[in-house]
């Protein structure tokens, strides 16, 4: 899929996501999927995109794979620049802390990925960096309503 196409078909999620409060496009490929918010790193604005998100208590565990491409996408350098960041699921939105793994934890987290989505090891299979496996902490103050 091209990059374009890509920004395009989660920016259509994104929005019947918020549109809905996750009453739509709260599940993809038979899991739960979040709107994760980061605060661009040049330019300060706030970006949300929809990413399958693997619930780990109260904390969620999310894939910097952007399709395989042989970059991390946006969203992750945004985290690494800037790790606070905002995690809506359904009508939740919550303050939480992202914190890329490392081995061993993040060896256990691509298996555990990659058994709610086989499309991972396509990618992993795609590229030759090391996908970024995150998780959010969430500081547990949710607030409701539209972002």
């Amino acid at each position: 899929m091209r990059d374009v196409t890509a920004r395009r078909l989660s920016a259509i999620h994104r929005g019947v996501y918020r549109a809905t409060a996750g009453a739509v496009g709260r599940r993809l490929v038979g899991n739960d999927m979040v709107l994760l918010t980061t605060r661009g790193r040049r330019t300060g604005r706030s970006h949300t995109v929809p990413l399958l998100g693997l619930p780990d208590g109260a904390d969620i565990v999310v894939v910097a794979s952007w399709g395989g491409r042989d970059t991390h996408p946006e969203w992750y350098l945004n985290l690494l620049a800037e790790p606070a960041v905002e995690i809506q699921r359904g009508n939740r939105r919550d303050a939480a802390v992202a914190v890329p793994m490392e081995e061993p934890e993040r060896d256990r987290w691509w298996e555990r990925a990659v058994a709610a989505y086989p499309g991972y090891e396509t990618y992993e299979q795609r590229t030759k960096r090391l996908i970024p496996v995150v998780r959010l902490h969430v500081d547990g103050e949710a607030r409701y309503g539209p972002p």
